[in-house]
């Protein structure tokens, strides 16, 4: 462990996980310094509190935690980025990679690996736990393999378009949109329309599918 106590940043939409977490630190004698419930909150916190490790969960309301991992890395760039998640699908691992994340836990393996995790991130090294280490050592040496056109078309997406997709794949009106992220609702419509010609989307129902299958909402 570093010669100082490590300041933690939890963000998970379940009480009962962060609580978990909380507990399961704080015993080990890190300080917890504050929770968010959603990517939108996680990004604020981590701004305003600077934590050393940021633990993030992927699937999260409002704004999943990869793209808030992405967000992060610029508002707060000396804040270590540890994803705690039962998804571990190979695009998953590559997008969490090229995010800036450099440690990886699931969370079935959380109460054996999370505090070598916490500890391996607080001294800046890399930690990545079972089936995950091999999926991202597989996801490296392939990066520069072709991908679909789904894939590049997600990619050119914009930080704010990635944001606006997810919140109407949750459901949310526009003017609930507008509200949530300070755009005027003439906004918001015009990067809907932007976002289906761009991806070439017909629906609310082709974009909840696209949401889905690139793990902007949870399922």
């Amino acid at each position: 462990m570093t010669g100082r106590t490590l300041r933690v940043l939890i963000a998970d939409d379940h009480e009962v996980v962060r609580c978990g977490v909380r507990g399961l630190l704080e015993a080990h004698g890190y300080t917890v310094v504050g929770e968010a419930s959603d990517g939108l909150e996680a990004i604020e916190k981590a701004a305003s509190l600077a934590p050393d490790v940021l633990i993030v969960d992927i699937t999260m309301p409002r704004l999943n935690g990869l793209e808030a991992a992405r967000r992060i890395r610029a508002v707060s760039p000396h804040t270590e980025i540890l994803v705690l998640s039962m998804h571990q699908s190979e695009q998953m691992v590559r997008e969490v990679l090229e995010a800036g994340v450099r440690g990886y836990v699931l969370k079935a393996d959380a109460t054996k690996d999370l505090v070598a995790a916490v500890e391996a991130l607080g001294e800046h090294r890399p930690y990545f736990t079972g089936q995950v280490a091999q999926q991202l050592l597989n996801s490296f040496l392939t990066a520069n393999r072709s991908r679909d056109d789904q894939g590049a078309d997600s990619r050119r997406l914009t930080p704010r378009e990635r944001e606006i997709i997810q919140l109407l794949a949750e459901g949310r009106s526009n003017k609930e949109i507008a509200t949530l992220i300070h755009l005027s609702v003439k906004t918001v419509e015009t990067h809907r329309s932007n976002l289906m010609r761009k991806l070439g989307l017909h629906s609310l129902s082709d974009l909840i599918h696209y949401a889905l299958r690139n793990n902007l909402i949870v399922h």
